[in-house]
């Protein structure tokens, strides 16, 4: 099932409606930074909200979402855009968790139960929107929920789920995708005991998108009565470029590069989001110490 998100309208536009699939951009998250099998679902869970917020944009909008708790993944971060841009990163992707007791990923013991959830967008004006929320349970969709009703007063049902296989060099992603229902001002409560009755009778999220369900019938399923008013394809692209790279190495300064340049006499660079190596010989980082002093 091709990756999408789609947007929809219910109640007379008093509901907006957006449920993705994102199993091709969680896989090649997972492929750049070789996930354990629960980081896998951590990162996955956050890339797929992050990207339906993403979707909530427009034109040259852009948001980042940062998770940080006391659990041994140390942050996660994801960028989005309008355009179905996404990136992500985590501190320790190795990092593993003995699974809960029912068998089900303990994604809440691998972010932690003690920290914060940071959302910045940038849109486009001189100071850019920051909403913080300490997390409250680790889960990521609960996580989610508490921002929208907290930090945009916006009443939010949030659904995330990441269905992964451990394999022999790691894990695999099965199936990921969510859904985020806004419910808006003088919605009727008959409308939302609905809402609230169709998302309890769903089945596992993660074994729904595996069965091969869309978006568009994942929203329908939830709320019958929506109107979809269009969608796009999320995908996997990093900002980062030898031009942006070099910005950051001129920000060492003359002395750190001109250090660098005695007792090493070249650089490499990596990219946190996409993990691109970039290599700047010696003669590079001479031109970068020309540009610092110009």
């Amino acid at each position: 099932m091709a990756d999408e998100i789609v947007r929809a309208l219910a109640w007379g536009g008093q509901a907006r409606i957006f449920a993705a699939v994102t199993t091709e951009l969680v896989t090649e998250i997972q492929r750049r930074h070789q996930t354990s099998i629960t980081a896998t679902a951590a990162i996955g869970r956050a890339a797929t909200a992050t990207a339906i917020m993403g979707a909530m944009l427009k034109g040259p909008e852009q948001l980042t979402v940062k998770i940080k708790g006391d659990g041994p993944c140390g942050s996660i971060v994801v960028d989005a855009n309008a355009k179905g841009e996404v990136r992500a990163m985590i501190d320790e992707p190795s990092a593993e968790v003995e699974p809960k007791a029912n068998g089900k990923l303990d994604v809440s013991s691998l972010v932690g139960y003690d920290g914060m959830l940071h959302v910045t967008k940038d849109l486009a004006l001189k100071e850019p929107y920051i909403g913080s929320v300490p997390l409250i349970s680790g889960e990521i969709g609960d996580d989610f929920t508490y921002y929208f009703a907290t930090s945009e007063q916006t009443p939010s049902a949030v659904g995330l789920g990441v269905l992964v296989n451990p394999t022999e060099n790691g894990a695999q992603v099965v199936a990921s995708g969510g859904f985020i229902i806004q419910l808006l001002p003088g919605m009727r409560e008959e409308a939302i005991a609905e809402v609230e009755a169709n998302i309890r009778a769903l089945p596992p999220l993660s074994a729904l998108i595996n069965e091969g369900i869309t978006a568009e019938e994942l929203i329908l399923r939830l709320v019958p009565k929506a109107k979809v008013r269009g969608s796009l394809k999320p995908f996997f692209k990093c900002k980062c470029g030898r031009e942006r790279v070099s910005q950051t190495l001129m920000s060492l300064g003359v002395i750190e590069l001109n250090q660098m340049i005695e007792e090493i006499g070249e650089a490499e660079v990596v990219c946190q989001f996409c993990l691109e190596k970039y290599q700047f010989g010696r003669a590079e980082l001479e031109d970068i110490v020309k540009a610092c002093m110009a």
